[in-house]
């Protein structure tokens, strides 16, 4: 006895259809006449989507059904289909490779946001609204170093690292005084002090504890010193 196991069968070419799908496809481009094949095709069309609901909710997708007939048949059903055959180069094509920045960031806390954000504002010439996006950026600035850091930070650190950052070209005014930042307890980084409120659960169990236990820290036996 010869048994036929998947891994001697041609390859799924979408696994989300099926086996009998692809093999009802395979029959139908073996059918000697149109006229045979595209009534079969419309049988195999209604039932790809009875067996993908969730294409409905895909604008147009009866044409997308379409194109997978197409593509499951490897491209050679002979149909007349309501929608153009895709093209077989497209489906191989491959994207172009992203092209990610090969920059380093100097204060990885800020980010690469807070570099860019510095050099818009070093190309602004109205003083008065430089200062206001130098304001804004300082207090970005604050907000990430907390968000990334357990401690507060100072206004002065804000304030040098700008200074730093922009090469000296923006300073933010003495008078100015940035908004208090706290520390987030949910921050990457920060730790649960002991008797805070998300170590509620474990007072609570070890409350329960000692309610069980007599005066000599033994569980209380309510058997009333009985032996069963």
């Amino acid at each position: 006895m010869i048994f036929d196991y998947n891994t001697t069968r041609d390859k799924l070419i979408l696994a989300e259809y099926g086996r009998n799908v692809q093999n009802m496809v395979a029959y139908i481009c073996s059918l000697p006449t149109k006229e045979e094949r595209n009534r079969h095709a419309q049988v195999v069309i209604d039932l790809m989507g009875f067996l993908n609901p969730h294409l409905r909710d895909v604008t147009d997708f009866k044409h997308k059904l379409w194109d997978h007939l197409h593509i499951i048949s490897d491209f050679k059903i002979d149909v007349d289909s309501p929608y153009p055959q895709p093209a077989e180069e497209a489906m191989h094509k491959r994207p172009d490779p992203l092209g990610y920045p090969q920059r380093p960031i100097r204060f990885k806390h800020y980010g690469k946001t807070v570099e860019m954000m510095i050099k818009r504002a070093k190309a602004v010439d109205e003083p008065q609204r430089r200062q206001l996006m130098v304001q804004n950026i300082a207090s970005f600035m604050k907000v990430a170093y907390v968000t990334w850091n357990k401690d507060t930070v100072a206004d002065e650190t804000i304030v040098n690292d700008l200074r730093e950052l922009s090469n000296g070209e923006l300073i933010l005014d003495e008078n100015y005084t940035l908004a208090k930042v706290e520390v987030r307890t949910n921050a990457p980084g920060v730790r649960q002090k002991p008797g805070s409120s998300n170590s509620g659960g474990s007072n609570m169990n070890k409350g329960r504890m000692s309610m069980n236990k007599g005066n000599n820290g033994r569980p209380k036996n309510n058997n009333n010193g009985k032996r069963k």
